[in-house]
């Protein structure tokens, strides 16, 4: 089993969410948190940028600041990874800086506390 970690833009999260729903992936966490990629930003014109105008997002400049993301977790059975990872791309790709990033990262057991299983059992199976 692997973990999906995506760090996305803020505005698509329940985009996001609902291509994955619509994919048969409804186990995730999500939460808020704060980063930069290898482009730098200008906070002149973050806060368009924050509400989602792709205009705002394609310029911006050069800062040290860290810009407001999300971070979505999702534990799935390795035949699932490849759908996870494309669905993510197609839902969050626009071709500008700040897209986002995905990581991938081995989970080596997993278990349901409610009833003490193990295994992939515990998780969404398609």
């Amino acid at each position: 089993m692997k973990e999906v970690i995506a760090i996305i833009r803020m505005n698509k999260i329940n985009e996001t969410k609902r291509a994955l729903s619509n994919a048969g992936i409804s186990s995730m966490n999500a939460r808020e948190c704060l980063g930069r990629g290898k482009g730098i930003v200008d906070f002149k014109v973050l806060e368009g940028a924050e509400k989602g105008y792709e205009e705002a997002i394609s310029q911006l400049g050069q800062s040290q600041r860290l810009v407001p993301k999300r971070m979505l977790s999702v534990i799935v059975p390795d035949k699932l990874v490849q759908k996870v990872v494309s669905t993510v791309i197609k839902t969050n790709q626009t071709g500008k800086s700040g897209d986002g990033k995905i990581f991938v990262c081995p989970v080596y057991q997993a278990y349901r506390v409610r009833t003490g299983e193990d295994g992939d059992s515990v998780l969404d199976a398609i």
